[in-house]
């Protein structure tokens, strides 16, 4: 069973998202800002993290930079999903090193696709 730690700090987004991950049969973690995202990360070690970029503390772009930095937490896929729907914003998800990339509102479908791409093994 997959694990996924979801960085979102929106409580009603966040709880919305963590009830049907859990419904598809994750096992959830959540972190309401950038700095738990990073200790949860780090403690936790989930297969994959979906990261909002807009968050409090640290934004998602610096938590995927250091998780990267960071030989505990580099090879961990990041799924950026965000409000952010420039290709500015894309640009910087990815040169932060997130694996994929996807826009709120949320496309639950293709949402599940990318997690099934990023975790062939679960």
């Amino acid at each position: 069973m997959a694990t996924l730690l979801l960085v979102e700090d929106n409580d009603l987004n966040r709880d919305m998202l963590s009830r049907r991950l859990s419904r598809e049969g994750f096992v959830m973690f959540q972190a309401k800002d950038g700095e738990e995202a990073l200790l949860i990360a780090r403690t936790s070690r989930p297969d994959l993290i979906i990261m909002d970029l807009g968050l409090p503390l640290l934004d998602g772009w610096e938590v995927i930079r250091r998780l990267r930095q960071d030989s505990s937490t580099r090879h961990m896929p990041v799924i950026a999903l965000t409000a952010h729907a420039t290709q500015e914003a894309r640009d910087r998800a990815f040169e932060a090193g997130c694996d994929d990339y996807d826009v709120k509102p949320v496309d639950f479908p293709r949402l599940i696709e990318k997690i099934n791409r990023l975790l062939p093994d679960f």
